[in-house]
């Protein structure tokens, strides 16, 4: 049986958010709000919560996880940045987008694409995703909250509740979420490229392509 715990979405309570990240770091799975869609996240290597994750999704082994970081520096930490690629991040940072880009050495295999080394990255402009963040110390790794069979992501927490008590340790209540995940961007190469067209407006990567 999971927990459930409301937090307030724009000034999350340190108590609950200190909570929350106790199940994190015991290696829990947990349903939390993000700027785009609510998503499922665990700990970095934490391998058996990873598979709770890949069956409650019906992922394969090829399905990467995202990394949920709390600012640019942290993420430079796991993807290699240019300088051209640092200023577009940092123009679309905090926002709702998941960045494809080349790993460094520190991103665990796991999360790595099988052939080409990339890593998908993101920044949610969130204050309960911030909080969790700042407080847990290091990133997440997590999917979007689209369940099998699904095209949107679950937006509401109750239903979350219902569905997933069984099969995750705690459901975050920030509020109503978005239907879309974020919008997909790869960086990999030397001009963007939109992969998948979410929450986050793509407008601003098709024109650096054009």
């Amino acid at each position: 049986m999971s927990q459930y715990i409301e937090i307030h979405p724009q000034n999350p309570q340190p108590r609950l958010i200190r909570q929350a990240v106790d199940i994190i770091l015991g290696g829990g799975v947990v349903a939390y709000p993000t700027d785009s869609s609510y998503a499922l996240g665990c700990r970095i290597g934490e391998k058996n919560a990873v598979e709770r994750i890949r069956r409650i999704r019906q992922l394969d082994d090829k399905h990467n996880f995202t990394l949920i970081c709390r600012d640019l520096s942290e993420l430079g930490l796991y993807a290699k940045v240019d300088t051209s690629t640092f200023r577009l991040l940092k123009a679309h940072t905090p926002g709702p987008y998941t960045f494809i880009l080349n790993a460094t050495r520190e991103v665990p295999r796991i999360l790595l694409h099988p052939k080409r080394r990339t890593i998908g990255v993101r920044v949610p402009a969130h204050p309960i995703t911030q909080a969790l963040l700042d407080e847990l110390g290091e990133p997440l790794m997590s999917v979007s909250l689209i369940l099998p069979g699904q095209s949107e992501a679950l937006s509401d927490p109750y239903d979350m509740r219902e569905q997933l008590e069984h099969f995750v340790d705690l459901v975050i209540d920030g509020g109503p979420g978005g239907l879309k995940p974020s919008t997909v961007v790869s960086l990999t190469e030397s001009e963007p490229d939109v992969m998948r067209v979410g929450a986050g407006d793509p407008t601003p990567f098709e024109r650096e392509r054009a």
